[in-house]
């Protein structure tokens, strides 16, 4: 088969090339259920039908005149299935996260002017119900679980006949590598959401793009993180390229139990999932007792000082095949034991994260790109020599990158998006000629390797007039294993302070060793001296920065930041203008005289 020219592609790809009896596979009552590769291209081809018969349709091929389906879900192969049968239809797919605030999902389904909208379950079934009567173009729901007085969607999956095959090949071979192919509303951190558009060129030249970067399929794999963010979307195409089978986690709660059962040789993560599996393994190590325990942290401090593509001792490269066997053989055990590669996006992952994972055997590939550019603009290779910790690698084939006078990373390609939907000032805001501004600074090391050094708009001045960039301070600090979140806070004050968000599990241990007794996590991060220890911890990290950069004053926080909170992104990145906001009681305090 030549290059493919549409997302759906996939399916006759691996139709032509013969068995693939897990293309999709997903626990029912308890047991894992595999989908062939037969029965997803004839469910995708009645469903498409089906939506043909309820009137959806890529209308005149326009922009405004393609009809709007929605889909609010976790991921399951439901999921995947709609999202090629409704790209054969000419329509286009409008994800929405399930976590959603109700006012935004209001907001996204009007503005998309949404025809019909698939839900996973009875919850987010009432919760687009609630909305309905608000949302005029809105005529059906269908959800993928039974719920009672809803409408299935098996109810959609007709019966094919030739005619309705033959109309359905028509509208499916008119649609074109350039024609849009789904809306993604990005929550942001700040504003009302933006729908970038994204072509199929977009998001095919990505996945080809990210091909030659990746193990060679087939592969098995596991899928959690969402459906509906770019990243999770063009990766599980480009699993679909490469043959490999994709199988979905049960929830975030069970992928611990799941990555034993399925056993996959990759995944992709967000950094904040991998600093918990770590912690996980810490909490454990610390645990152990004897000459348990001690193997335990030499293995740890042996793979803190791993380097890739440089050669090390002898003596160094016999004791890290030592602590492999012995170690780090039963953290390969608890992902399955069959991983190659985990790739990480979203965020800036911990550099020492990334260092010990690889000593172990289990090569964390980090990655960057946003919605906007489909997503990957660089990444980290499987390959040794495409590889270099603190980085997230060489740009990718066909991407252009240049950066600013100001610093920022400019980028250009066939990934960058068509546009904000409806939006055309917003996209004049972010596009210079071709370049799409990124709003991340950056550089480039040893010619070939992307280098992210904080975000554009996160950077600010002191009242000293000294640039402060925070991701770098709050990337470091989180290294100890005392501090679960932080936010450098300090524009236009006379220095930089810090809310932190301890780790209350190793911070209960710490106190018990310590005969603090604390009913709470108020009562612990009053404490005197746990605060005083705080100051260590702090201190101990500020000789990595310059004296500007140093947090001079921080509180302490009782709870941690979630989705459910507001103080997180669905992709748990952090909404500071909301962390501003809600903890202003306890900045001030920081900025406080006394």
């Amino acid at each position: 088969m030549t290059d493919p020219k549409r997302l759906f592609d996939c399916v006759q790809y691996n139709l032509a090339k013969g068995s693939y009896p897990d293309m999709f596979a997903a626990k029912e009552d308890g047991v894992w259920k595999q989908y062939s590769v037969n029965e997803i291209a004839d469910t995708v081809d009645r469903l498409a039908l089906g939506l043909l018969e309820l009137g959806i349709s890529g209308g005149d091929r326009t922009i405004e005149g393609m009809d709007k389906v929605g889909v609010i879900s976790k991921n399951r192969p439901e999921w995947m299935i709609l999202d090629l049968a409704v790209q054969k239809t000419g329509a286009v797919l409008t994800p929405v996260y399930p976590t959603i605030a109700v006012g935004e999902l209001e907001f996204i389904l009007n503005d998309a002017k949404v025809k019909v909208i698939f839900v996973n379950d009875e919850e987010l079934f009432h919760k687009v119900l609630s909305i309905k009567d608000r949302v005029p173009s809105l005529q059906e729901i269908f959800t993928f679980e039974h719920v009672a007085r809803a409408k299935h969607w098996k109810e959609l999956v007709v019966k094919s006949s030739p005619e309705g095959l033959a109309r359905l090949a028509a509208i499916s071979d008119a649609i074109q590598y350039t024609d849009l192919a789904t809306i993604i509303y990005t929550s942001g951190t700040t504003g009302t959401p933006k729908g970038v558009m994204l072509s199929h060129q977009n998001i095919l030249s990505n996945v080809l793009s990210c091909k030659p970067c990746m193990p060679e399929g087939p592969l098995r794999v596991l899928s959690f993180l969402p459906l509906n963010h770019i990243y999770e979307r063009m990766i599980t195409y480009l699993y679909l390229f490469t043959s490999s089978s994709v199988y979905y986690a049960e929830s975030m709660d069970t992928i611990g139990d799941n990555l034993k059962e399925v056993k996959p040789q990759m995944f992709v993560t967000v950094p904040r999932l991998l600093e918990k599996v770590y912690d996980r393994i810490m909490a454990k190590g610390a645990e152990l007792t004897g000459i348990k325990k001690k193997l335990f942290f030499w293995a740890c401090g042996l793979a803190a000082r791993y380097e890739i593509n440089k050669e090390m001792s002898f003596w160094y490269n016999m004791q890290l095949s030592l602590a492999n066997k012995l170690i780090f053989s039963k953290w390969r055990e608890a992902l399955g034991g069959n991983i190659i590669c985990i790739v990480s996006g979203g965020a800036a992952c911990q550099v020492r994260l990334i260092r010990i994972f690889t000593a172990a055997r289990v090569s964390i590939m980090e990655g960057y790109g946003l919605t906007e550019t489909s997503p990957v603009i660089s990444s980290n290779r499987v390959q040794v020599e495409d590889r270099m910790f603190g980085t997230v690698g060489p740009i990718m084939p066909g991407v252009e990158v240049k950066i600013a006078e100001d610093g920022e990373i400019l980028c250009k390609g066939p990934n960058v998006m068509m546009g904000y939907y409806k939006r055309p000032d917003l996209t004049l805001e972010v596009m210079t000629g071709d370049w799409f501004h990124t709003g991340d600074i950056g550089e480039i090391v040893s010619k070939r390797f992307l280098k992210i050094t904080d975000r554009k708009k996160e950077m600010f001045k002191t009242s000293g007039g000294k640039y402060v960039a925070p991701l770098a301070v709050e990337s470091k600090l989180k290294e100890s294993p005392y501090i679960e979140q932080i936010m450098v806070v300090g524009p236009e004050r006379k220095f930089v302070g810090a809310l932190i968000v301890p780790a209350f599990a190793n911070l209960q241990d710490w106190c018990k060793k310590n005969g603090i007794s604390a009913a709470s996590n108020e009562e612990m991060i009053n404490n005197p001296k746990v605060v005083a220890f705080y100051k260590e911890v702090v201190e101990s990290y500020n000789k990595n920065f310059s004296h500007v950069e140093q947090v001079k004053r921080f509180e302490l926080l009782p709870e941690e930041w979630t989705i459910d909170g507001g103080e997180l992104t669905p992709k748990l990145s952090l909404k500071r203008k909301v962390v501003n906001e809600k903890f202003s009681r306890q900045i001030a305090k920081i900025y406080s005289e006394t």
